[in-house]
């Protein structure tokens, strides 16, 4: 096979998609399958199962794959790459799975939707939205980061985030003696006005071409009526089921006072993205002890106020409330998720990091807004944040520089003593230092060689002494990685993380 001719792309989005796709699958490759030959520069790599060798370029998103055939290196499409991913895969693990595949495929076909729908659409003014909206790549160590579920462009690109999307959101009304609520939710009577017997009840219009069973059957027998459609347009955030709705803030223009996070029905990485019943349950517990805890925290919190949803349909049609952002990033300064930093400045214009006069004292501006909160709720309140990089918001100033970290969702909060301190260790810091920390570092030496990433880690954590699992920490040779393409290929549960060790750059030397 001459991996040159088969299926190659022939234009530049293709080109550009199949580049997009294949760093996140590189990584998971390299990270839980195989061990790197020779100089680390020369980027080759053996598979441990088949011993193929590859090779790619670059360390943070890996491109250019290559594999060795007959003693010649070979470029490998993305096609290709999944191909041998798969037989590696099944090698490992004596396991087959012919979704996975199928997924990673699906997620290159979204980028290359993705990328073709930016050259159409302007690119967001608002800085914030368009952090918000930026995620090309998507999640750095997962095999099929973009997949949207297999199902045709058509039917998820008007509600993409990636391709600046801007939608109404559908109003239905839900018989009241139907009603099941918990918590502040009284936001969502002010996006429209529902008749006599029933109360308003907003839909994501994606989710609801999804839903089916009783709760279609209710739009029949009157439990559910259609009210048309908001009179405003709201925009999906990186997690694509949480939207925002706009409206002016105190602190100026910014349009983000209110955010809905709502049931879809599709695997978006590891998990089916429904707003689960026991998940739902537990909500006003676990909001409450975040919410609590950052009374003496620095940082802020978005909690996350209540649902709505109709007992016949408990999880397919219910809507959380949750804060925005006024009141918890101070005037004069601009909140980014966290997850753009890692973008190229073609995907987001006006990436702070990129622009940062002095790159050092950025970082060490991030570090202190990140690492606080996340220790400190976890150590005084047995609260376990998952601050990984799309759950951390960062309101930095006019220069761009950090100033506030605001950590977001409830829903993969864990408490103590539901977890275990050990437990809830490994979990925060693999949140925070491996998927954001790392992450972030390494855009830091991309944009700016020569950064003392380390030190500067090191010094942050030991100001937090009074938590005896730092100096474990400082003193390890390895982090907890999460291996995402083996946990998809063994159809494991998205929240049963499995870890793998990885070097840990931020260990005390001697």
């Amino acid at each position: 096979m001459d991996p040159v001719d088969a299926n190659p792309p022939h234009d530049a989005a293709g080109i550009a998609a199949d580049a997009h796709a294949a760093a996140p699958l590189l990584n998971c490759l390299l990270r839980e399958v195989a061990e790197p030959v020779g100089r680390a520069a020369d980027g080759v790599h053996r598979l441990k199962a088949s011993g193929r060798l590859l090779r790619v370029r670059g360390t943070r998103r890996p491109t250019g794959p290559e594999v060795l055939t007959a003693g010649t290196w070979h470029p490998l499409t993305h096609t290709e790459l999944v191909k041998i991913a798969a037989e590696e895969l099944r090698a490992v693990t004596g396991l087959s799975n012919s979704e996975l595949p199928a997924e990673m495929l699906d997620s290159r076909e979204a980028v290359a939707a993705l990328l073709t729908a930016r050259t159409h659409t302007p690119t967001p003014q608002d800085p914030y939205r368009r952090s918000e909206q930026s995620l090309i790549t998507g999640h750095p160590h997962h095999p099929a980061p973009k997949a949207r579920g297999g199902g045709p462009a058509a039917g998820w690109l008007p509600y993409a985030p990636e391709a600046y999307a801007h939608f109404p959101l559908t109003l239905l009304g839900v018989r009241e003696d139907t009603v099941v609520e918990d918590g502040d939710t009284t936001a969502l009577d002010t996006l429209g006005t529902a008749p006599p017997g029933y109360r308003l009840l907003p839909a994501h219009p994606w989710q609801l071409a999804l839903v089916g069973g009783e709760a279609a059957d209710a739009f029949t027998d009157g439990r559910l009526v259609r009210l048309g459609r908001t009179d405003g347009r709201v925009w999906p955030t990186a997690a694509i089921r949480t939207v925002c709705v706009p409206g002016r803030s105190s602190a100026g223009s910014r349009d983000a006072d209110l955010f809905l996070k709502f049931s879809l029905d599709v695997r978006i990485t590891n998990d089916v993205r429904r707003l689960w019943r026991h998940d739902l349950l537990k909500l006003r517990r676990t909001d409450r002890a975040v919410t609590e805890a950052f009374v003496d925290l620095p940082g802020a919190w978005l909690s996350d106020r209540g649902y709505r949803t109709a007992d016949f349909a408990f999880e397919e049609l219910a809507v959380l409330v949750r804060d925005g952002l006024d009141g918890h990033v101070a005037p004069g300064t601009t909140p980014f998720l966290a997850a753009a930093f890692t973008e190229g400045t073609d995907a987001f214009p006006g990436n702070p990091l990129a622009g940062a006069a002095d790159p050092q004292a950025w970082w060490e501006a991030y570090l202190r807004a990140v690492v606080p909160p996340a220790l400190g709720a976890f150590h005084r309140h047995g609260v376990v944040l998952e601050a990984h990089l799309q759950n951390t918001v960062v309101a930095c100033d006019t220069s761009g520089t950090p100033v506030r970290a605001v950590y977001r969702d409830a829903e993969g909060v864990k408490l103590l003593p539901d977890v275990t301190r050990e437990a809830g260790w490994e979990r925060l810091v693999y949140c925070l230092c491996v998927n954001n920390l790392l992450e972030i570092a390494a855009a830091v030496t991309e944009h700016h060689p020569g950064v003392d990433l380390w030190t500067a880690v090191r010094r942050q954590l030991g100001r937090h002494g009074e938590v005896p699992e730092v100096a474990d920490l400082l003193d390890s040779p390895t982090l907890p990685g999460k291996a995402n393409l083996l946990l998809r290929w063994t159809g494991a549960d998205g929240a049963d993380a499995r870890y793998l060790p990885l070097p840990n750059p931020i260990r005390r030397s001697g």
